[in-house]
């Protein structure tokens, strides 16, 4: 046992050094790593470095000092987020996606390697020794289940037999990924959809979120209430509504930058909103975004935007309806209009998520008919 900063590329090539000839290295395993997560606004520089240096520079700094070892075996710890992309970490996620693309070039060179992109383990400790109850909460509800040692073990002995350079070793829920990146939600499966305009399936709507765009102004601000509640109370883990008062500050009941994001995901998709990341900090109790969510559709409504919802028809035949987002909209539309049509007027934004979408279907292979979809105007 030596203690040594793998970060450090003098002192990795005096371990090396240290190892006597009668026992010559045989195998890498580089597990080390920090954490130091942010939302992208809160990242610096010294931020993005104390996690490369012992994730990232410490796996080249080894790669460069073993390529003339006879190693049978280098295996990077890498982790999913540098192929999920969660909130909070892209700076963790990037050190691990660099991990996988350096397991890639040792391959393409002739090198052993095999970088696993770990789940998370059960049991807690270690790097994510940290995590309260809610937070393992909200991954679970991202679709990442805690993994048995066991199961991660015998996963580390089938990543090293695979003869993969890149792996992801983790417990997934399969339909927790349905509303995820496009990277994943091939691993759901998707459900059979219908689009339909709002007018023509109220009774459909009323199963899921109310029909927004034809209630009341009154009425409005009261059911956007209750689903701001709701869904912050589902956020922190509570079983009811009634655990987030209207006129308590969202901090206040135990909301951070992280759970602040996963909270204007969710009214966006309940909305069909488009939302800033800072939506809980600039409206900071549920009563004040409530009327704030309650004034955008209000001029959604007005200037007679249409509102669009959709149709998921899951297992056993269940269904329920929800609303489709301005850029989903675009990419339903496209497919029948052509791109260059589907994108003109559209904002910035809207072309970049477009293009997101479709390099997401890209990667399965999807043309945007390959799923059992019906589009319906």
């Amino acid at each position: 046992m030596v203690a040594c900063d793998v970060g450090d590329r003098d002192a990795v090539a005096a371990l090396l050094a240290g190892i006597p000839g009668e026992h010559p290295l045989t195998a890498v395993v580089h597990a080390a790593g920090v954490l130091d997560d942010a939302v992208v606004q809160a990242l610096t520089p010294e931020r993005v470095d104390r996690v490369a240096r012992p994730k990232l520079a410490a796996a080249l700094h080894l790669h460069e000092l073993t390529r003339d070892h006879k190693l049978a075996a280098f295996v990077l710890f890498s982790a999913a987020a540098g192929t999920f992309g969660p909130a909070g970490q892209a700076n963790y996620a990037a050190a691990n996606a660099a991990l996988d693309a350096l397991a890639q070039h040792r391959r393409v060179a002739g090198l052993p390697a095999v970088s696993m992109a770990w789940g998370l383990w059960a049991g807690g400790g270690g790097m994510t020794g940290h995590l309260s109850e809610s937070d393992v909460d909200r991954l679970a509800r991202g679709g990442m289940r805690p993994m048995p040692v066991a199961d991660g073990l015998a996963l580390f002995d089938a990543a090293l037999a695979s003869g993969a350079a890149t792996v992801v070793a983790a417990h997934l829920e399969p339909a927790a990924l349905r509303d995820g990146s496009p990277l994943v939600r091939g691993l759901a499966g998707e459900p059979a959809r219908r689009t339909v305009p709002r007018a023509a399936a109220p009774r459909a709507a009323s199963r899921r979120t109310p029909d927004l765009a034809t209630l009341a102004p009154d009425e409005r601000t009261e059911a956007l209430l209750r689903l701001v509640r709701e869904h912050a109370a589902a956020v922190l883990g509570h079983g009811s509504a009634a655990a987030v008062p209207e006129a308590h500050g969202f901090l206040e009941v135990g909301f951070d930058s992280l759970t602040a994001v996963e909270m204007r995901n969710r009214l966006a998709a309940a909305t069909g909103l488009r939302l800033p990341a800072t939506l809980l900090f600039d409206h900071p109790t549920p009563a004040r975004l409530a009327a704030h969510l309650a004034a955008e559709l209000a001029e959604t409504v007005e200037a007679g935007s249409p509102v669009v919802t959709e149709e998921r028809v899951g297992a056993g035949g269940s269904a329920s309806v929800v609303p489709v987002t301005p850029e989903a909209a675009v990419e339903r539309s496209a497919a029948g209009r052509g791109v260059r049509s589907a994108l003109d007027g559209a904002s910035a934004d809207e072309v970049f998520a477009f293009i997101d979408r479709q390099l997401g279907r890209a990667a399965h292979g999807d043309n945007g008919g390959g799923r059992g979809e019906t589009d319906v105007h």
